[in-house]
C-alpha cells in the first residue's frame, strides 16, 4: 500500500486531471444540447448564453477518485466507510442540480429542492457523519441537517462570478486538510484533496474567454454539500472547546454572502430568496475592482480565515478567542463597508 502522502497527492491529481479534461467535452454537450445560461433577467451578470454543464466535469472528477481509492487500496474494512456517505448523498445532490440545470430558465421549485437536499443531509447523519459536539442524537441530527442544507445553498448563492465559487471551494477543502491531516480521518483527508482537484481543474475553463462554461446548479450545490460533509468528519475541539466553530471560518465567506443579502433584502421588504445584484462580490465590483481582483481578494479572504481556523484548533482557549474577536472585528468593519455602497 502507498504511503498516505501519496494516496493524497494521487487523489488530488486524478480529480484534478479528470474534471479538466472532461469540462470541454461536457461544455460541447451542453452546447450540442442547447443547455445554456442566458442573460435574460435582471439578476444576470454575464453578457453571452453559457454552457452550464461543468458541474459534470467535477462531480465525474471527485466520483473517478472516490473509485480509484475503491479499487486501489486495502484500508482496514470501515477505515473509508464514511466516504460512501459523500457518494451516496453527492449523487443525490449533483442529480437534483442537473435536473435545475436542464429545466433552466424556470429550474426545480425550491419546496422539492430543499426535500431533496434533506434525504441527502439525512444519508450523512445515517452514515455516522453529524455534528459531534451536541447531544441528545436527534438534537445533533436536526442541527446537522440544518448545516449541511445552509451550507450546501451558500455555495450556490456565492456562484455569481467566474472563479468564485471554484476557488472558495478548493481553498476550503485545503483548509480543511490542514487541519485534518495530522488526525486518521482519512475520509476527510481523501475527499478534501479529490475536490480541491476537482474544482481547481474545471477552474481554467470558467476563466476562459473563448470557451467558457459556468458549473450551473449540478456543481454549486454538490461542492456545498461536500464541504458540509467534510465539515462533519475531523475534531477540532483537541486542544480546547472553541475550536469547534473552525469550520465556520474555513466556509465563512460563501456562508457570509449568503446571511449578508438575506438581511439586506428583508431589511428591505424582499424575500432572501429572490435573487438579486447585491452580492458582496458585486459590491467589490462597484467599488471599483475588477472582477479578477474581487476573485483573487475573496480567495485571499478565505485562505486567511483558513488559517484562523487551523489556529483556533491549536492555541490554547485565550488563543482561541482572540481569533474569533479579531475575526469578527474585521467582519464587522467588512460588512459596514460594503453595506453603504449603493447598488440600485
Amino acid at each position: 500500500m502507498r504511503s498516505d502522502a501519496g494516496l493524497l497527492l494521487t487523489s488530488f491529481i486524478c480529480s484534478a486531471g479528470v474534471s479538466f479534461f472532461m469540462t470541454p467535452l461536457v461544455r460541447l454537450l451542453s452546447v450540442r444540447l442547447g443547455v445554456l445560461d442566458t442573460p435574460g433577467s435582471a439578476v444576470k451578470t454575464h453578457k453571452e448564453a453559457t454552457p452550464v454543464f461543468g458541474g459534470v466535469a467535477i462531480y465525474l472528477g471527485f466520483m473517478a477518485t472516490m473509485l480509484l481509492l475503491r479499487l486501489t487500496t486495502n484500508f482496514p474494512t470501515g477505515t473509508l466507510y464514511n466516504l460512501r456517505a459523500l457518494v451516496l448523498g453527492g449523487s443525490l445532490i449533483f442529480a437534483l442540480g442537473l435536473v435545475d440545470d436542464l429545466k433552466r430558465p424556470e429550474g426545480v421549485d425550491y419546496k422539492p429542492k430543499f426535500l431533496v437536499q434533506i434525504l441527502a443531509a439525512a444519508l450523512l447523519v445515517l452514515f455516522g457523519l453529524r455534528m459531534r459536539f451536541l447531544s441528545p442524537a436527534y438534537v445533533a441530527a436536526v442541527v446537522t441537517g440544518v448545516w449541511v442544507v445552509g451550507v450546501t445553498n451558500a455555495f450556490n448563492i456565492v456562484d455569481i462570478m467566474d472563479g468564485l465559487s471554484a476557488s472558495q471551494a478548493a481553498i476550503a477543502a485545503l483548509g480543511f486538510l490542514m487541519i485534518s491531516l495530522p488526525t486518521e480521518e482519512l475520509y476527510v483527508n481523501f475527499a478534501s484533496a479529490a475536490l480541491a482537484g476537482a474544482a481547481l481543474g474545471f477552474l481554467p475553463w470558467n476563466l476562459s474567454r473563448k470557451r467558457k462554461i459556468f458549473m450551473g446548479d449540478s456543481g454549486s450545490l454538490l461542492i456545498g454539500f461536500l464541504l458540509a460533509g467534510i465539515s462533519l468528519g475531523t475534531r477540532y475541539s483537541d486542544v480546547n472547546d472553541a475550536g469547534v466553530f473552525a469550520p465556520l471560518l474555513i466556509l465563512f465567506v460563501p456562508a457570509f454572502d449568503t446571511f449578508f443579502v438575506s438581511l439586506l433584502r428583508l431589511n428591505q421588504g424582499k424575500s432572501p430568496f429572490l435573487g438579486s445584484k447585491d452580492h458582496f462580490a458585486l459590491r467589490l465590483e462597484k467599488m471599483g475592482f475588477d472582477r479578477g481582483q474581487v476573485v483573487l481578494m475573496a480567495g485571499a479572504a478565505a485562505a486567511f480565515l483558513s488559517f484562523c481556523a487551523f489556529l483556533v484548533t491549536q492555541l490554547p482557549l485565550r488563543g482561541a478567542v482572540a481569533v474569533y474577536v479579531l475575526v469578527a472585528f474585521l467582519v464587522a468593519w467588512v460588512a459596514r463597508r460594503m453595506a453603504l455602497v449603493e447598488m440600485r
